[in-house]
C-alpha cells in the first residue's frame, strides 16, 4: 500500500498535538520496572517501539518478539539479565541483521549469561538472567548511545555498581545525559568526570513521572513549516528538554523558522530573512548528538537548494535501514544527486539529475523515511510513499496529523 501526498495551499495556524517521547517513555518504562512501583509513567508514547515494551512487562510468556523496536532490544536485553529465570527475545529481520554483540560483550563481562540462538553477535538471544557483579569495564564512546544506556540503568542494581571508561569521540551524548537525568529523577546518583561514568550500588525510588512530547517528531513539522512558508503551534514541547533533537529549533534558524517558546509548547513563524543569502553558502553541522533529525535536514535542505556537509552520521548506518544509502538513494528519484564519506558525512553540492515523473519512495521499514519525506509533496505533485504505516513505530497519527493541516492523502495499491 502507497499513499498519494498532496500538499495544502496554505499551512498557517495549525495546532499540532504532538506524541510523547519514544525516547524518554521506554527509558521510564525500565526505570519504573526496577524501582518495582505498581503505577505506570504518566504519558508514555503510544509507538510501537514503547507498546512492545510494555506488552514485554504485561507478558506471562518468557519468549518476547520486538519486531523492530531497536531501543526495546538494547534496554530488555540489560533489563532481562539481571532478572532471574531464562528469557528469549526476538525481533524482525531487520532486527536480526542489527549488531548487539558489543552490549552482549559487555554485560558478559559483568556476570551475565547470555547466548545467541542463530547468528554470533546478532538477535534472538538467550538470556539467563541472575544477580550481577558489575564491576569496571570499557568501551568506544562512539557506540550507539543505547547500549550506553542499557548498561547504565542496571548499573546501581549490580554487586560491585558499574563504573564507564568511555574511549575515544563519545557520541549522541544528550542521550546519555538523559539517561542519567532520569535515573536522578528516581533516586539514582551518579558522577561523570572526563570520559568516566561511576554509579555506586543502591536503591531505586518509586516515582510518579510525566513523559513529555517528542522533539524528534516536532522536526517533520519544522520542516513542513519551511517548505510551506507558514508558521504554526506545536503542543507540549519543552525549552529546557532532556532531549537532544530539542536543538531542531537551533537547527532550523538558517533555514527560516523562528521558535517561540510558550506555557503549551512552541510557535513556529517563517521568517526569510533568516536565510543565509551568501554566494556559496554550505550547512555545516556536526549530528553526532542528534542522528535522528539527519533525515528532516537532508532532505529540507536539498528540496530548499541548500548545500549541506553533515558530520557524525556513522550510526545511520545500522539503524532501522541503512539510512546512509536510503537518503542518497531516494532523493536521487527526486532529482538530487548526494555524496557519503566514511560511513558517517553525507554531501551535496548542489548537484542535480532529471527527477523521476512519479517519484515512489521507499521506506525501508523506517518510520522516519516516511516522514521525512512526505513533505516533498510542496515541490513535487506526484509524490508517492511506499508503506506508510511504518509511522506507527514513533508516531502513530502523523498521517492523522497531516489530513487536520490540509493535507491529502490518496490510498493507492
Amino acid at each position: 500500500m502507497r499513499y498519494k501526498v498532496i500538499a495544502p495551499d496554505r499551512c498557517n495556524n495549525i495546532n499540532v498535538g504532538l506524541p510523547a517521547s519514544k525516547s524518554i517513555s521506554n527509558r521510564a518504562i525500565i526505570l519504573n520496572a526496577l524501582s518495582y512501583s505498581p503505577e505506570l509513567p504518566h504519558n508514555l508514547s503510544d509507538c510501537d517501539d514503547t507498546r512492545v515494551m510494555l506488552n514485554a512487562f504485561n507478558s506471562d510468556s518468557s519468549v518476547f518478539d520486538i519486531g523492530a523496536a531497536g531501543t526495546s532490544m538494547r534496554f530488555l536485553t540489560a533489563y532481562l539479565s539481571k532478572i532471574a529465570g531464562i528469557w528469549e527475545i526476538t525481533g524482525s529481520e531487520r532486527m536480526k541483521n542489527r549488531p548487539i554483540g558489543i552490549l552482549v560483550n559487555a554485560l558478559r563481562e559483568l556476570g551475565a549469561n547470555i547466548e545467541y540462538i542463530e547468528k554470533e553477535g546478532y538477535p534472538p538471544l538467550k538470556i539467563t538472567g541472575k544477580a550481577l557483579k558489575g564491576g569496571e569495564i570499557t568501551l568506544d564512546g562512539g557506540i550507539s548511545s543505547q547500549f550506553i544506556s542499557a548498561l547504565l540503568m542496571i548499573g546501581p542494581t549490580m554487586r560491585d555498581g558499574l563504573t564507564l571508561n568511555l574511549t575515544g569521540n563519545i557520541i549522541s551524548i544528550p542521550y546519555i545525559k538523559m539517561t542519567l537525568s532520569m535515573m536522578e529523577y528516581f533516586g539514582i546518583k551518579s558522577q561523570w568526570k572526563d570520559n568516566i561514568i561511576k554509579i555506586a550500588p543502591q536503591s531505586y525510588s518509586e516515582t510518579d513521572y510525566f513523559v513529555e512530547s517528542d522533539w524528534s517528531a516536532a522536526s517533520y513539522w519544522y520542516e513542513i513549516a519551511t517548505l510551506s512558508k507558514s508558521g504554526f503551534t506545536l503542543k507540549g514541547l519543552q525549552k529546557n528538554s532532556l532531549q537532544g533533537d530539542s536543538r531542531i529549533a537551533e537547527f532550523f534558524k538558517p533555514l527560516g523558522i523562528e521558535t517561540e517558546y510558550t506555557q503549551e509548547g512552541v510557535i513556529l513563524k517563517y521568517n526569510e530573512s533568516l536565510i543565509s543569502g551568501e554566494k556559496g553558502y554550505v550547512y555545516n553541522l556536526d549530528l553526532s548528538n542528534q542522528p535522528d533529525l539527519a533525515q528532516t535536514l537532508v532532505v529540507c535542505c536539498a528540496l530548499t537548494d541548500t548545500a549541506f556537509r553533515f558530520t557524525g552520521l556513522q550510526t545511520l548506518k545500522i539503524k532501522e535501514t541503512d539510512r546512509i544509502e536510503a537518503l542518497k538513494k531516494e532523493l536521487l528519484k527526486l532529482g538530487y544527486i548526494i555524496t557519503d564519506h566514511d560511513n558517517s558525512i553525507l554531501e551535496w553540492d548542489g548537484s542535480k539529475c532529471e527527477p523521476q515523473e512519479k517519484p515512489v519512495i521507499d521506506t525501508y521499514e523506517d518510520h522516519r523515511m516516511a516522514m521525512a519525506f512526505a513533505p516533498a509533496c510542496f515541490k513535487f505533485n506526484n509524490l508517492y510513499i511506499n508503506h506508510p504505516h511504518v509511522v506507527s513505530k514513533s508516531y502513530p497519527e502523523y498521517w492523522n496529523d497531516l489530513r487536520e493541516a490540509g493535507f491529502i492523502l490518496i490510498e493507492k495499491d
